[in-house]
């Protein structure tokens, strides 16, 4: 005879190792964002199915797995386009995309602006920055 607590108790328990497993797979994108990650090998290394982890990982996350890999990479490559010091398709592999058109639709409807036109404008907010804050000749 099987009571109902056991029941609720066991399905918590699978709800609190699925959401460990999830994590996990969050934690390696967030650290191998740049690597070539696709969602049966994230799924593989959790011991879940392909489909499962996407189930459950945007009931956690609000995403699937392969849009928040893709939101982490534009995230970064916004980061390394401010810097100004490496241009638009070597951002585009250093972040581990495969193809630049892709990238740069990924990253227009991320930000809202093609990738290039946010360098231009984030290096050139950067140029006016450091014009106000150099020191001014007493007149």
């Amino acid at each position: 005879m099987c009571l109902p607590e056991w029941g609720r108790a066991r399905i918590q328990a699978q709800r609190l190792s699925d959401l460990k497993r999830l994590r996990r797979v969050r934690d390696r994108i967030d650290g191998q964002y740049a690597q070539p990650l696709n969602v049966g090998a994230l799924a593989r290394d959790v011991n879940m199915s392909a489909g499962h982890l996407s189930q459950q990982f945007r009931a956690a996350y609000g995403e699937s797995p392969y849009a928040y890999l893709t939101r982490r990479r534009i995230e970064r490559a916004t980061a390394l386009l401010r810097r100004g010091d490496l241009g638009v398709t070597k951002v585009c592999f250093a972040v581990g995309c495969t193809s630049l058109s892709t990238f740069t639709t990924r990253f227009t409807d991320l930000v809202g602006m093609p990738p290039g036109a946010f360098r231009r404008q984030a290096t050139n907010a950067a140029c006016h920055a450091d014009l106000w804050m150099q020191p001014m000749k007493p007149v």
